[in-house]
């Protein structure tokens, strides 16, 4: 290789360790430098305690001269004109780093730990001779980070750039999620993964062997997975074929014998006729969780989409087709124990984001691609949420209500203890006895039976657990299920006429056209007015479809509508104006308010999904909503708020990237059920979370280059709103371009969702009259010169939001202050 060709002091650890360290430092003589001293005489009392082995050898009774050395400061380097690198022996300085800066022995640097926050380290200019002091939690962490990648590429002495340790940290998360995070998260249905997917720590059994269901009409996924059981004989695999039809009795008949389902894969043959079987990877959330789960995958696929990894996202869609197809719906996750529960839909809006980003090479062939996809959503739309059990026939909305009966398998062996304990007390028997004999259908009690009803509905609409949900959520007309299925409907009526003719052919047996779907979306729209939204309050309310009565809990779900484009202009400015004041808080959204959560007390402990948490999907969800709104200041102190909690998180606590945040307090430390999954790790995070890394790729995009410096700084929130004269209690700084007009006109920006003009309600509403209207009510040059104006005017980035400026922006000696304005 030529040492003169320049490295990438950014590059992805891979790349940047894969060199020795001689080639890494071109230019660099590495022989010691001429360390400069001058000597003067002191002279001491012999005998003097303060004698040392510098003097000269002394004559009792005499003062006498001493040598002493006066040098410069050993932690300050030769000026160079070279960048600064770190030359380190892995084993030696960590185990020194470790020991003086890791004081809570959890093998990670952060703000809690009382060490000095100062290491001497090597600098490779000197061949290790000099030191130059590396300073701060941040840095220090950083090299420990470094330390720990190198390790992992074979590497026991590195050069270690000091641009890397001290990179602004905007640019260093958006950088690990790009190229570490995403690829630490891929899981394969391969022989080469399927040992690591098939692990299950939610299978508490002894003795357990692994098992891989196939479904019943899959004959090469059976084949294939049959020779990898034999290839793998170490494993023990155990190989299943799934039954026709998969009734609720037969997956309770299986709760005993956890194991992984399949999914999709290329398949083809040889010239031999040899099976040729590739499955598709695909990612997960991260943590304990190692399968693909439902709703975490579409937010999972707007990060992969904005990081260009299009791929990995249509595998993704590729595998939900595969399990409506053979599964009969989306599942919570591809295991077994989940077969009779879904997860929030968001098929259609994924297949319509991943098929704009394919490559535009085969038209035809991106299009079949969509009507698979589209295909399998419509499947979903009819045999999952528009019918029996989970269509209210009275409302003609949609609740979560999952076809599981008895206890649910996957959850802690004593989950339910509190549950069952009054009814194995009245039978006069202890809970295990109560609940093998529940178990085995020697008791039936009712009232037990729809407590697990609701119970699995909670885990169906992925906000597990929630006292919004709890005790009655298959009874809940839920605001965001209803916005994600009025999604679905507009979706596919655009897509039809934009793709299809206005006509498609649906394999479930009839024609669908774009104008049903319209129709089926206005009546939704019109019963979400009826029975969900409170005028009143201003807000959106889930819906008791059994007491026939409005809930009363506040949800920031009450958001979704303006992502789905159900709201009329009027009721997104009043949803806008007190959602604003109910949910934002210092670090972003925060899942419902604290007067909807009640009391808490040791007999009613936390929720994760209730106040003070907030999780990514609803900020996403927001953001994307003020914008199909115009509100576009809104959506950006919204993603400035959470990737604030997001970024100072990963600086002062050793990169961790977690689930989810305490919003309110801004931390990710906290006790609550099923505690905090990304948080657990050693040195280094090789993950992340999934939907967090999505929520902060995808929230970048939003932010101005100003906002992106100042989030750089580490400047809070409230600081940089104010300094920018922008409002921070509660309310708009500015309204909408144009109010209450049909359309927002938008401030074009990577990753933003693409307006669809279909999909407004008075769109809707024009076109029941035989009415259809330019939506902005201008004429072509007068609309462009309004887009420009309003570029010119809301603060459009003067470059691209993802590419961070070349400087940098975190040194520990700079006080964190806000940026300096454009």
């Amino acid at each position: 290789m030529d040492a003169r060709k320049p490295v990438d002091v950014h590059a992805p650890p891979d790349e940047y360790y894969s060199e020795s360290p001689a080639l890494r430092t071109p230019g660099v003589h590495r022989s010691r430098s001429r360390n400069y001293q001058r000597t003067y005489p002191k002279y001491s009392q012999a005998g003097d305690d303060s004698s040392n082995g510098d003097e000269e050898e002394s004559v009792p009774g005499k003062m006498m001269p001493r040598r002493r050395s006066v040098r410069r400061r050993a932690s300050i380097d030769d000026k160079t004109s070279h960048p600064r690198r770190f030359l380190v022996d892995i084993d030696t300085v960590e185990q020194i780093l470790l020991e003086q800066e890791d004081t809570s022995g959890d093998f990670q640097i952060t703000v809690a730990d009382s060490g000095p926050k100062v290491l001497k380290v090597p600098t490779a200019s000197s061949g290790g001779f000099r030191t130059f002091e590396v300073r701060g939690t941040y840095m220090l962490s950083n090299l420990l980070q470094e330390m720990a990648l190198a390790r992992d590429c074979g590497m026991n002495q590195v050069v270690i750039d000091e641009a890397r340790l001290n990179e602004n940290p905007v640019n260093r998360l958006s950088r690990m999620i790009r190229t570490t995070f995403w690829n630490g998260l891929v899981r394969c249905m391969d022989e080469s993964g399927i040992a690591a997917i098939c692990a299950d720590p939610k299978n508490t059994k002894a003795g357990a062997r692994p098992i891989i269901y196939v479904p019943y009409d899959d004959a090469d996924a059976f084949e294939y997975y049959r020779g990898v059981a034999r290839d793998l004989h170490d494993l023990h695999i155990k190989v299943v074929r799934l039954p026709r039809n998969i009734t609720p009795q037969y997956v309770k008949s299986i709760n005993d014998e956890f194991g992984i389902l399949t999914l999709a894969a290329e398949v083809s043959r040889d010239a031999g006729g040899r099976l040729v079987y590739q499955p598709l990877p695909f990612v997960v959330p991260g943590g304990r969780f190692n399968e693909q789960y439902g709703w975490d995958s579409y937010f999972e696929a707007l990060g992969l989409l904005v990081d260009g990894r299009w791929q990995l996202a249509k595998n993704m869609v590729d595998n939900f087709a595969y399990e409506i197809r053979h599964y009969g719906k989306i599942l919570n996750a591809n295991r077994s124990y989940y077969l009779t529960r879904s997860q929030p839909p968001f098929l259609t809006d994924m297949a319509l984001k991943v098929y704009e980003a394919l490559p535009a090479g085969d038209i035809e062939r991106n299009r079949a691609w969509l009507r698979a996809a589209l295909d399998a959503a419509i499947t979903e739309y009819f045999n999952v949420w528009m019918c029996a059990p989970r269509l209210d026939e009275h409302t003609g909305l949609s609740c979560y209500h999952p076809t599981g009966i008895g206890m649910p398998p996957e959850t802690e062996s004593t989950h339910f203890d509190h549950t069952v304990q009054p009814f194995a007390e009245r039978l006069g028997v202890s809970v295990e006895v109560y609940k093998g004999m529940y178990a085995r259908d020697e008791i039936h009690e009712p009232e037990l039976d729809e407590y697990f009803v609701h119970d699995r509905a909670v885990r169906e609409s992925g906000h597990d657990t929630s006292y919004r949900l709890e005790r009655r959520c298959a009874n809940l007309a839920t605001v965001d299920l209803n916005c994600l299925l009025y999604k679905y409907e507009v979706d596919l009526a655009d897509a039809l006429d934009e793709h299809f003719g206005g006509k498609f052919a649906w394999t479930g047996g009839r024609e669908l056209t774009a104008a049903e779907w319209r129709m089926r979306a206005e009546t939704r729209r019109q019963n979400m007015n009826k029975y969900l939204w409170n005028e009143r309050k201003g807000l959106y309310f889930d819906y008791d479809v059994v007491l026939r009565e409005q809930s009363v809990y506040e949800s920031v779900t009450a958001f979704w509508a303006l992502w789905a484009g159900c709201a009329t202009p009027a009721q997104a400015r009043r949803l806008v104006d007190v959602g604003c004041r109910k949910f934002e808080v210092r670090g972003g959204l925060v899942s419902g308010t604290e007067e909807s959560r009640g009391r808490i007390s040791l007999l009613r402990p936390n929720r994760q999904w209730d106040f003070p948490f907030g999780w990514p999907p609803h900020q996403i969800m927001a953001w994307y909503g003020m914008y199909n709104y115009g509100f576009v200041d809104v959506a950006r102190r919204f993603a400035y708020r959470w990737l604030f909690t997001i970024t100072q998180a990963f600086v002062d606590f050793n990169g961790v990237v977690p689930e989810k945040f305490d919003v309110v307090n801004m931390t990710h430390r906290f006790q609550v059920e099923y505690g905090n999954v990304g948080v657990d790790f050693k040195k280094v995070p090789r993950e992340g979370f999934g939907w967090m890394n999505a929520s902060y790729q995808v929230g970048l995009t939003y932010l101005t280059s100003h906002m992106r410096r100042a989030l750089g700084m580490l400047t809070p929130p409230d600081v940089f709103f104010q300094k920018s004269n922008w409002k921070i209690d509660g309310t708009p700084s500015h309204s909408p371009t144009s109010t209450p007009g049909p359309v927002p006109v938008f401030i074009s920006e990577v990753g933003t969702p693409r307006y669809r003009p279909q999909s407004n309600a008075l769109y809707n509403a024009l076109r029941s009259i035989g009415t259809r209207p330019d939506p902005t009510g201008l004429s072509p040059d007068a609309r462009k010169r309004q887009q420009l104006l309003a570029m010119a005017a809301g603060g459009s980035p003067e470059e691209d939001a993802r590419v961070g400026d070349s400087v940098n922006y975190f040194d520990p000696t700079i006080p964190r202050s806000p940026a300096s304005s454009d």
